[in-house]
């Protein structure tokens, strides 16, 4: 098969940019975490996309240390009260998954197609 060659994109590059791990010119999703059946550009058929729930663990774990962190500091330097801590981090913990949570699995998308991970694939 004459298959046209794409140079090699940089998994961070291609998901932070959410674009095809490919060809790094096609949108990845149609909807906030929807993946499309393949890109328009380049027709790669995003079914080997299987990420689960990957990035919402690396995000309760980043927001959780972000969140947590920044409160004791806030505590320990200024003993706020109390709605001062909840105007101060309860946006962040509302607003802050939902703005890491797309480019996290466009990541994780773009590295499964780079390393070739597919469902079954150790069977032969």
């Amino acid at each position: 098969m004459d298959e046209p060659y794409y140079a090699p994109i940089s998994p961070f590059s291609a998901g932070m940019r959410s674009k095809c791990p490919r060809c790094g010119r096609g949108k990845l999703f149609t909807g906030f975490l929807t993946t499309k059946d393949q890109c328009a550009s380049c027709g790669l058929d995003f079914s080997f996309t299987d990420t689960g729930d990957g990035p919402a663990v690396f995000i309760i774990l980043i927001v959780g240390f972000l969140v947590a962190g920044g409160a004791l500091a806030v505590e320990i330097s200024y003993h706020p009260p109390y709605w001062v801590h909840a105007v101060l981090w309860v946006p962040l913990i509302l607003f802050l998954p939902l703005l890491l949570l797309r480019p996290f699995k466009a990541i994780l998308i773009a590295i499964q197609y780079q390393h070739q991970a597919r469902e079954g694939q150790l069977e032969k």
